[in-house]
């Protein structure tokens, strides 16, 4: 796996702002209440939480270069919750200008940076603005894809798939690796335990079946000792917060 630059981050970073604000001005007033792909979620909840964790990424660069830190969501995760469900229910107009500004504060934040600026602490688990940007990726491009607009995990690139492989190996079980063997790609085996499993397919569908969320393609396999087995079951998703959002 290649690894990612601050460069990579930044134009990463504005390519997945831009499909989301893309997808948010294709949305009706009727698609706000509309089930997203998160169950129990609506489209304006997941609308609120790509809104709440672009100004909370925004904020952490912020007080970083102020040489301070600040917890990620204003209240904890309770406020990060209340947030959420107070502004779903907006209508769209609200949701696309306070998307519009959330994802214009947090990009530039990160387009201030001088180069050393990417490895000043921040609190979001306890990492550097580096970490901040790779999160911000996350949440955009995997919630894109949770909006249920039509833009699932087959778009993702190989490379943000590769980094989820490497971000999610916490999800590995104890006593257990997995080989994940994506199709014309080399293998990459995550988790250090003896007993092992082969998870095979498009390399899309194993990312968004690490993510938790559904492969498009329908091309997964599991293998172990040459046989065909059940998908296994992953450990929660590693957060700061407790919450698989």
């Amino acid at each position: 796996m290649t690894a990612i630059t601050p460069d990579t981050v930044l134009a990463e970073l504005h390519k997945a702002a831009d499909v989301v604000a893309s997808l948010a001005a294709k949305l009706t007033q009727e698609d706000v209440p509309a089930p997203s792909l998160l169950a129990g979620w609506t489209r304006g909840h997941v609308l609120a939480h790509i809104t709440g964790i672009s100004n909370a990424m925004a904020r952490q660069l912020e007080f970083a270069a102020r040489g301070e830190t600040v917890e990620l969501y204003d209240g904890g995760y309770d406020g990060r919750t209340n947030a959420i469900e107070a502004a779903a229910g907006h209508g769209i107009d609200e949701h696309r200008r306070d998307l519009a500004a959330a994802l214009e504060r947090a990009l530039q934040a990160f387009d201030s940076l001088e180069p050393g600026g990417w490895q000043v602490p921040i609190s979001y688990r306890g990492g550097v603005v580096l970490d901040g940007g790779l999160a911000l990726w996350r949440e955009l491009v995997i919630h894109a894809s949770d909006l249920g607009t039509g833009r699932g995990p087959e778009t993702w690139s190989r490379q943000f798939c590769e980094h989820l492989f490497d971000f999610l190996s916490a999800r590995v079980p104890e006593g257990q690796k997995f080989v994940l063997q994506p199709l014309g790609l080399p293998p990459v085996a995550i988790g250090t335990g003896g007993r092992s499993t082969v998870i095979s397919g498009m390399v899309t569908d194993i990312a968004a079946w690490l993510a938790g969320r559904e492969p498009s393609l329908g091309s997964l396999r599991a293998s172990a000792a040459a046989d065909g087995v059940d998908l296994p079951e992953l450990l929660p998703w590693p957060s700061g917060v407790p919450a698989s959002k």
